[in-house]
């Protein structure tokens, strides 16, 4: 018996786990110079990922999260891994490191006249803390890791690891983080370890949830706009 004959399988399709994270992408690329307003912007990317999860995703969202209370403190621990550097070091992230062509500029994307803007901003956290870990989630630890071991990843069960694997996802994911690469990168493996421990991609969900809740918060707050 090999070690995924000694577990439970998985379930869902390719389909299921990728679209709203491809229209994530979709949005992000293509969105700013299609929709002008943006207010028309933050409404479209809320409702168009939003209607893309509720389509394609519904039957694989998690209806449970059975470790909220430890999943939320994983998103804390998270989050203070993701500040610290820039508050403990001055000058940390002004170096070639995590400014340069290849990984841009540390910058915000909220445009300056919409950051005393309440409907925008609301919809902004509506991305950022409902959306994003919902599709994220699918995306890098519901269906990723699954399809690199197989390619039916309904034969994987959630929470399977290998180390190729494990190691693997989170340096993509650290890649989709730009100038906060090395801070993705460990949110990305202690992510993936979290499902490996829980086996519940909800509590992931509630995790990355409470970790962008708390670096909207730092914008929002105190004005530390390059984390949003």
């Amino acid at each position: 018996m090999n070690d995924l004959d000694a577990r439970s399988k998985g379930t869902g399709t390719t389909l299921q786990y990728t679209a709203p994270f491809v229209v994530f992408l979709l949005f992000l690329a293509l969105g700013p110079s299609l929709i002008r307003s943006p207010i028309a912007l933050g409404v479209a990317w809320v409702a168009g990922v939003g209607g893309v999860i509720w389509i394609f995703s519904r039957s694989v969202l998690p209806r449970v999260a059975p470790f909220w209370l430890q999943s939320i403190g994983v998103g804390l621990v998270v989050l203070g891994v993701w500040i610290a550097p820039d508050f403990l070091i001055a000058g940390y992230r002004s170096s070639a490191l995590f400014q340069n062509p290849l990984l841009g500029t540390v910058q915000s994307s909220v445009p300056v006249e919409m950051r005393h803007a309440p409907l925008w901003l609301t919809l902004r956290f509506l991305r950022a803390v409902l959306i994003v870990p919902i599709a994220e989630e699918l995306f890098w630890r519901g269906w990723l890791p699954r399809w690199m071991v197989d390619m039916d990843v309904s034969r994987v069960p959630l929470g399977f690891f290998r180390p190729i694997t494990f190691v693997a996802t989170a340096v993509l994911f650290a890649s989709e983080h730009g100038s906060f690469w090395e801070v993705g990168l460990l949110a990305g493996l202690v992510y993936n370890w979290y499902l490996q421990k829980t086996r519940s991609l909800g509590d992931l969900m509630i995790a990355h949830a409470t970790t962008n809740a708390g670096l909207a918060v730092l914008a929002l707050w105190r004005g530390h706009w390059e984390y949003w």
